[in-house]
């Protein structure tokens, strides 16, 4: 097989309009512009335009505070750790940190770290290093003979 032998799936693709290519066509003359205004010409583009009124992004009041040192971090329950350790994708006896979360397809990214949360239940004793974790989760991975260990949070990443 090779490249040019590869074709996408039989009305996956639609050919895109071709307008302004005559009467026949319904889309000729105008190409489905409409008549006349701003909008018609070539070279617009006026979203959050409206048309010397003020516009709405503007009337309205701002709001909150948006924190630039804010930091996200990936929540992950006992639970899901357990799921993840009885379907083989985590070992029992192994250390679990973000790479390992980020390799089993527990979490997506790494962002800032972990947040470990205390929902469900856990059997298996495993060594934690996580950036946060609530009394309760931490409980729970103690009573099963596990341990969890506190990493200070990563640094803002641009992702």
């Amino acid at each position: 097989m090779k490249l040019n032998d590869l074709s996408p799936k039989e009305g996956s693709v639609k050919d895109r309009k071709r307008v302004g290519r005559g009467i026949g066509s319904g889309t000729g003359k105008t190409g489905g512009r409409g008549v006349k205004g701003q909008k018609s010409r070539s070279g617009v583009s006026v979203a959050g335009f409206e048309g010397g009124q003020m516009p709405i992004y503007r009337r309205l009041p701002k709001r909150g505070f948006n924190n630039i040192f804010a930091k996200t971090f990936n929540e992950v329950s006992v639970e899901r750790i357990q799921k993840a350790i009885d379907a083989g994708k985590l070992d029992k006896g192994a250390t679990v940190d973000i790479d390992t979360l980020v390799k089993a397809g527990i979490v997506r990214r790494k962002r800032d770290g972990v947040r470990l949360l205390g929902n469900g239940e856990i059997k298996d004793g495993v060594t934690l290093e996580v950036n946060y974790a609530t009394k309760s989760a931490a409980e729970k991975v103690e009573k099963a003979g596990g341990s969890v260990k506190l990493l200070e949070p990563r640094e803002k990443t641009a992702e």
